[in-house]
């Protein structure tokens, strides 16, 4: 029984680092409530802010670099695209070749 009440600990950290990291008016009011919290209650908010924070940059990171390669490959596919019609539009635009035949009156 004593593991569930540190998991739901856990998670209840977890969830208020993360409403920390996200939401300007807790910050501005927490710090006058967390003065009166035990040290090591403190303590595991501070890392399980810090946690919240790393975890939004990476996947900050991680969802720039999918659009830049989402980018990357829609930019390769027009390019491949206006190539074809620029090859199109050449050979269309080719002279054709007829052959003649010269037949001299006499």
């Amino acid at each position: 029984m004593e593991s569930w009440g540190k998991i739901v600990a856990g998670v209840v950290l977890g969830v208020a680092g993360t409403v920390y990291a996200t939401n300007e008016d807790v910050r501005k009011r927490l710090p006058k409530l967390a003065r009166d919290l035990p040290e090591n209650v403190r303590h595991r908010f501070e890392n399980a802010v810090s946690a919240a924070r790393e975890a939004s940059t990476r996947r900050r990171e991680e969802i720039l670099r999918d659009l830049e390669a989402h980018e990357a490959h829609t930019d390769r596919l027009a390019r491949q695209a206006r190539e074809a019609a620029t090859a199109t539009r050449a050979d269309d635009q080719v002279p054709k070749v007829t052959e003649s035949t010269e037949e001299g009156s006499a």
